[in-house]
């Protein structure tokens, strides 16, 4: 009950805690003024969706932009600042991800502040974007940023404090279609080569505080600036070797600035309330004012502090760092090689008091060492079970509602995740010590030893798992080593008072300096669990994510409460305990797999997200004749339960099938796939055919220009004009015995093996695209086909045919649709 007072009392308060916002009456402190900010917010937002290609973003964001940077440049202090504006169209190709990525005249907005007689030529880089998803006005993702960077231009530009070093910011028109204008950016503008230090902004949610979740590569010294200036510290290296492993469905511009330009920097997003990332629900009206001053007043100390920094005349590579924030009050860092000199050191200290405590328990007891130590290595593997348990049972209550086709019964109600996963986790760890204590019956031995054994099992079995994830090298170590180290300051006290020795008089203490390990663990995979369940909505249905967040939940529980649910031996009611937490966790499961609140989708809040394109599909052989010609939905879903709920909501999918079919027979599918996501899903994808064609345009979107006999008659020229809309896919694949040689892509892709995909999007300017192709095949015969061309192409601002809309209609409101038509034609040359 203490430990649930704590959560809810604590921990849960200060996770969302945030600072009183700054009002107009504020402006004249110098400081961030969020309600400034918030009313660039709510322009932004009336804009509506801003695809890269489209007006809202190419010219109504990009005039929003630049009239608030000119209010912004009139009021600059000049005898303190230079402030230039420059609008970069840029066009650029790169290899990501086992794609060609090209883009062509997409928009970068940089302003250049620079301090009235500074010397310095290295530049503090400022970066996020203002580009969106389809079918959302991305207040959060990225407008909350958007405003938040103007803000601190305003109040930057309008002081009279000294720098040393030029601050670029950077408000990039092309993010979500793959990072792409920052690469124009970082590859091509003739600022980027003096950038070195990169503040980068983003965000996976909307509406409280962003969490620091990379940072470096390799630089320890960017953490004392957070740790130093961040006036609402949220970081941890949990969060970022997790994003680092690949697993999150997501990417940001850090990665390009880091790949392509060799910089350093910190990468910050908002994490909460995910459920409404790029969704249309992602709006001006769920981001309180505190939220965007939480994040302004980090931004704006970092940019001071950093565009002060001496360390941006050399970013030395110097090592990784362990960093952490406590409850969101303050930040902890240290370097990797002190974290592993501490967590093998804690370990060893653990088995050192350990070895001592039952040093004192053999003379206290009349007994030899050596029989307390045989009496030991039995609760130790009490312990083991009781740790496996405490991890499996979880995980077994999520593998079970996956075979029954009921995961994610949390997603909408968090809470059941105490019962699902939380007391069986408790009944693991406390069940086998409880069975094993009640069985034995050691002489000269007393209770309160067997059960301090029982805490020391424990103990030993989290410092072997320390030493062995320290060897393995992960920096997250540093959770399980501030746990030991609230059990070693306990135990070392009781030995030193003697409280050790009498009773059960050692438990006061203990209990007192359990807290700390409780609410920092709480505090921290509450965070997690709050930032992963809405990304369990689009995680592919591959991935069974009940057992991420059952697994996750476990760690936490051992973690948290590890040490204090053995305590439970003491009391005389521990079995009753024990059988309420099982009751506990079957009036859970009944509640979460029969009843309307396990079903994880809610309007609004909680909802489900359906991929889906209106397709026409049109084959051309080598002679030009057509040989299919088809119509349909292409579906992508993106979470574990797939098309089912849909289907019992009584949306008629009749007829759906797998594409996996298609894929095997087709290049890549025969599908007008739109991006990376779809590519790596492919094989999930599902096609409902449809008997009336989609309405897209009637006009084709590839000319065939040439296709000539060169080299002697050993090579073969293709060369074709393509009609991209702003969003589209060129997929190539030579025939089996023939090679190409040379294109006027990407060279270096040309390297990696066929099919070739190409991501190919355009801003303010869509020009036909030329491709040519050198192709060589044995025996030089060229009179047959040698290469098959796709072209599919996106009309993500069209709503589709009346059929279509008429679909959509049917879809029940717990679903967000995003849709939009889109072709494909395939070419044999």
């Amino acid at each position: 009950m203490v430990d649930k007072d704590l959560l809810v009392g604590v921990v849960v308060p200060l996770f969302y805690r945030l600072p009183r916002a700054n009002t107009l009456d504020d402006v004249s402190k110098g400081v961030f003024i969020a309600e400034r900010a918030q009313s660039n917010l709510y322009d932004f937002d009336k804009i509506g969706t801003k695809l890269v290609g489209s007006d809202a973003n190419e010219n109504k964001t990009v005039q929003f932009l630049l009239s608030e940077l000119a209010l912004i440049q009139a009021n600059v202090f000049k005898d303190y600042f230079d402030m230039e504006i420059d609008r970069q169209i840029v066009s650029g190709s790169y290899v990501k991800a086992g794609a060609l990525f090209q883009y062509q005249a997409v928009q970068n907005i940089v302003i250049k502040v620079t301090p009235k007689n500074c010397t310095s030529e290295d530049y503090l880089l400022v970066n996020t974007h203002f580009d969106s998803k389809p079918a959302t006005p991305s207040a959060g993702d990225a407008g909350h940023m958007v405003v938040s960077v103007l803000e601190v231009l305003r109040v930057i530009t309008a002081s009279r404090e000294k720098f040393k070093h030029t601050i670029i910011f950077l408000l990039n028109g092309a993010e979500e279609n793959s990072l792409q204008a920052s690469h124009g950016f970082i590859t091509q503008h003739k600022w980027a080569p003096n950038c070195k230090v990169l503040i980068n902004l983003d965000a996976a949610g909307s509406g409280s505080r962003e969490i620091l979740f990379q940072t470096g590569p390799n630089n320890p010294w960017l953490l004392d600036y957070y740790k130093n200036h961040a006036k609402h510290p949220f970081a941890t290296t949990m969060a970022e070797e997790i994003f680092q492993t690949g697993i999150i469905p997501s990417d940001t511009d850090y990665r390009i600035f880091v790949a392509y330009g060799n910089l350093v920097g910190l990468d910050l997003g908002q994490c909460v309330n995910g459920y409404v990332y790029h969704t249309k629900y992602d709006s001006y009206d769920i981001i309180p004012r505190a939220a965007i001053q939480n994040t302004g007043d980090n931004l704006l100390s970092l940019v001071k502090a950093l565009a002060n920094a001496p360390e941006l005349h050399d970013t030395t590579v110097e090592g990784k760092t362990v960093f952490f924030d406590v409850l969101g009050l303050f930040l902890v860092r240290y370097s990797e090689s002190n974290g592993i000199i501490l967590n093998y050191a804690v370990a060893g200290v653990v088995i050192i008091l350990v070895y001592i405590s039952l040093l004192r328990m053999a003379v206290k007891s009349n007994v030899t060492f050596k029989k307390i130590l045989i009496w030991f290595i039995p609760i130790i593997i009490v312990q083991v079970v009781a740790f496996v348990l405490g991890l499996a049972l979880p995980i077994l209550v999520a593998y079970m509602f996956d075979q029954h086709g009921l995961t994610m019964t949390y997603f909408s109600t968090p809470a059941l995740s105490l019962g699902l996963y939380v007391c069986p986790s408790l009944v693991g760890l406390a069940l086998p010590s409880f069975v094993y204590l009640k069985m034995q019956n050691y002489k000269n031995l007393t209770y309160a030893q067997q059960l301090q054994m029982a805490l020391h099992g424990h103990a030993i079995i989290l410092s072997v798992l320390c030493v062995a994830l320290n060897f393995y090298g992960l920096r997250t170590t540093y959770i399980i080593t501030w746990t030991l180290v609230f059990y070693v300051i306990p135990l070392f006290l009781n030995l030193l008072t003697s409280l050790h020795d009498r009773g059960f008089s050692w438990i006061g203490v203990l209990k007192i300096f359990q807290v700390v390990p409780f609410l920092y663990n709480s505090y921290l995979f509450y965070t997690f669990i709050v930032i992963l369940t809405p990304m369990m909505g689009r995680f592919g249905q591959n991935t069974n994510p009940d057992l991420i967040i059952s697994a996750l939940v476990a760690m936490g529980t051992i973690l948290s409460l590890g040490f204090v649910i053995l305590l439970v031996n003491k009391s005389h009611r521990s079995g009753f305990i024990i059988v309420s937490l099982m009751a506990i966790s079957a009036v859970t499961i009944y509640i979460a797999s029969s009843t309307q609140i396990g079903f994880p989708y809610r309007p609004r809040t909680n909802v489900e997200r359906v991929y889906y394109l209106h397709v026409r599909r049109i084959f051309y052989e080598f002679s030009g004749s057509v040989s299919k010609d088809e119509s349909g939905y292409l579906f992508n879903f993106q979470d574990r339960r797939s098309y089912a709920p849909l289907v019992e909501a009584n949306v008629n999918l009749t007829g759906i099938v797998s594409l996996e079919s298609d894929c095997a027979k087709y290049m890549l599918c025969g599908m007008p796939i739109p991006d990376s996501r779809y590519m790596n899903n492919r094989l999930n994808g599902m096609w409902l055919p449809r008997n009336t064609p989609v309405e897209t345009v009637p006009e084709k979107p590839l000319e065939l220009l040439n296709r000539t006999v060169i080299n002697n008659g050993n090579t073969l020229l293709i060369e074709v004009k393509i009609f991209f809309t702003d969003h589209s896919s060129l997929f190539i694949q030579p025939e089996e015995d023939v090679t190409i040689t040379k294109w006027s892509l990407e060279e270096s892709y040309l390297t990696t093996s066929p099919p070739y995909y190409i991501y190919f999007s355009s801003g303010v300017d869509s020009s036909p695209v030329i491709l040519t192709l050198e192709v060589q095949k044995p025996g030089n015969d060229f009179n047959e086909a040698v290469v098959q061309i796709g072209v599919a192409r996106q009309f993500m601002n069209s709503t589709g045919d009346s059929i279509a809309q008429d679909f959509a209609k049917t879809f029940p409101d717990f679903a967000v649709l995003i849709e939009w038509p889109a072709d494909y034609h395939r070419y044999k040359f």
